[in-house]
C-alpha cells in the first residue's frame, strides 16, 4: 500500500509540474504580445502595435473630467493606430509592470500598473486591464480599458 502513495505523490507531483510549466510559457507568450504594443507605441511603429490586437478590440478609458463624475469613454483601435502612426516628434511610452496574468484555455486577463511618459516627461500614471484571446495568430488583445492620474504614482 505504501509502494503506491508514492507512486501516487510523485505523479501528481509531475502533472502539477508540467502543467506550471506550460502555464509559464503562456504567460512569457501573453507578456510579449503586450511589450510589442507598448514597443510599437514607442516606435511610433502603428504596424507593430497592430499585431498585437485584435481586430474587433474594444478600447476604454476610465476618464475623470474636472468637476464630473468619472465616466468610461470608448475610442475606436483604428484611431488610435492612426495617432501611433502619424508623424510626431514626441516618444510616447509607457512603462508597464505585470502584477497579475489569469489565463483558462483560450482566454487570458492581465493586469499592469504602468507610468506614461512623453519623451522622458512624466505625464500620468494608472492601470491596464487587458483580455487576451488566443488563437490561430496567437494571443491578441480583445479588451482593454485604463485608468489615468496624475497622483499617488508613486517614486
Amino acid at each position: 500500500m505504501k509502494k503506491y502513495s508514492h507512486l501516487t505523490f510523485f505523479l501528481l507531483i509531475a502533472f502539477f509540474s508540467a502543467a506550471a510549466q506550460e502555464n509559464k510559457a503562456e504567460e512569457a507568450l501573453i507578456k510579449q504580445s503586450i511589450n510589442q504594443l507598448f514597443e510599437g507605441m514607442k516606435k511610433g511603429d502603428s504596424s507593430l502595435t497592430h499585431a498585437s490586437f485584435s481586430d474587433q478590440c474594444i478600447m476604454q478609458t476610465i476618464a475623470t473630467p474636472k468637476n464630473e463624475a468619472p465616466k468610461v469613454k470608448t475610442s475606436s483601435l483604428s484611431d488610435f493606430l492612426k495617432f501611433i502612426g502619424s508623424p510626431h516628434k514626441e516618444r510616447f511610452d509607457e512603462r508597464i509592470v505585470f502584477t497579475k496574468i489569469l489565463i483558462d484555455g483560450h482566454l487570458a486577463s492581465v493586469w499592469t500598473d504602468y507610468k506614461f511618459y512623453i519623451d522622458d516627461q512624466f505625464s500620468h500614471c494608472g492601470v491596464n486591464s487587458f483580455q487576451l484571446f488566443k488563437g490561430a495568430t496567437g494571443w491578441k488583445v480583445i479588451y482593454i480599458i485604463d485608468t489615468r492620474r496624475k497622483e499617488n504614482c508613486g517614486a
